[in-house]
């Protein structure tokens, strides 16, 4: 009989990659979405759809227990909000929630798809970050994953396992593109002048070590997922042009200019919903010095073997792209 997975926050980047690379491992795919999100682009799967209520715990108790799942994937969440307080709401009190459900239920094995923000960085260029580190969150978004991992860590007969992974790259990815985007018109932006050491994992990489997670014996563990590699903070950009054959015109903005405008930003988005993509918080993550990660307990107990280093996996990404028309 098929085993049956609810993968949540389907209708997103990482969502589209886990649904596709289930399927491609025999399962069942119940995909949770939003009733409002466009699933267009989950056509060509088949899969069957369900909308949850995520502030209703019988509610979600009785989707599990009627649809039968043998695993739960929570990659849903939200990276912009605005206050600390809509990010807990979401990213903690939903996936408690979730978690609670879940307990009790025939679910085998819960995946928390967390956050390298929720542990933060280190503050100088040595050294990496053990699964096992401090948190020190240093953006509402990553104290809000860090809360849901407490709930979850404290709630008896839950099959956890925790990812987190640094950041994600990959095919449909809107965020790093961004950059791409900007590298392709011929323009490549810094933030100051600093060393910086920084870790990326590709989307199908990540899709494949939470799927490993599931057939796991292990519950109750965390694991910083990358690609295992270390790069300086040139590195997206001088693959991405070697990759598309540009040159640029690289260039630094002094971070206290750069910190005017995320404030400016932040005071004119205050009474509208949208987020900007540059904001005060947003830049303490993107300023942080040092985002090399140790992957090696992820290698030893979930079998984890990247396959693509940044520059095969934007390779992939970039050819993606073009073929789709974003480039």
């Amino acid at each position: 009989m098929q085993k049956k997975v609810l993968i949540t926050g389907a209708s997103g980047f990482v969502g589209y990659h886990l649904i596709e690379q289930a399927l491609a491992c025999g399962y069942k795919v119940y995909a949770a979405v939003r009733r409002s999100s466009s699933v267009d682009h989950l056509k060509g799967f088949e899969v069957s759809y369900t909308h949850l209520n995520y502030a209703d715990v019988d509610a979600l108790r009785k989707d599990i227990v009627e649809n039968g799942y043998d695993y739960i994937v929570h990659a849903s969440g939200t990276t912009k909000a605005k206050s600390l307080k809509d990010y807990n709401l979401v990213n903690a009190e939903y996936s408690r929630n979730l978690a609670l459900a879940t307990v009790g239920t025939q679910v085998k094995k819960f995946v928390f798809v967390s956050s390298l923000a929720a542990i933060g960085p280190l503050e100088d260029v040595n050294g990496h970050i053990t699964a096992n580190q401090q948190p020190n969150p240093v953006t509402s978004y990553g104290i809000s994953k860090l809360e849901a991992e407490k709930y979850l860590k404290a709630i008896e007969g839950l099959p956890l396992l925790t990812i987190r992974p640094t950041a994600v790259y990959g095919p449909r990815e809107k965020d790093i593109f961004i950059l791409f985007n900007s590298i392709n018109k011929g323009l490549e932006p810094y933030i100051g002048q600093f060393d910086q050491r920084l870790s990326f994992v590709s989307v199908k990489d990540l899709a494949a070590v939470i799927l490993k997670a599931l057939d796991s014996t292990l519950t109750h563990q965390s694991y910083n997922i990358s690609d295992g590699l270390v790069y300086d903070r040139f590195a997206l950009a001088d693959y991405t042009k070697a990759i598309l054959s540009k040159k640029t015109f690289k260039f630094h903005i002094p971070l206290v200019i750069v910190r005017l405008l995320a404030s400016l930003l932040d005071t004119l988005y205050a009474k509208s919903t949208a987020t900007p993509a540059l904001n005060k918080e947003k830049l303490a993550e993107l300023t942080a010095v040092n985002w090399n990660c140790d992957i090696e307990k992820a290698r030893m107990e979930l079998g984890y073997t990247p396959e693509y280093n940044l520059e095969q996996g934007l390779s992939q990404t970039m050819q993606w792209y073009k073929a789709n028309k974003w480039l």
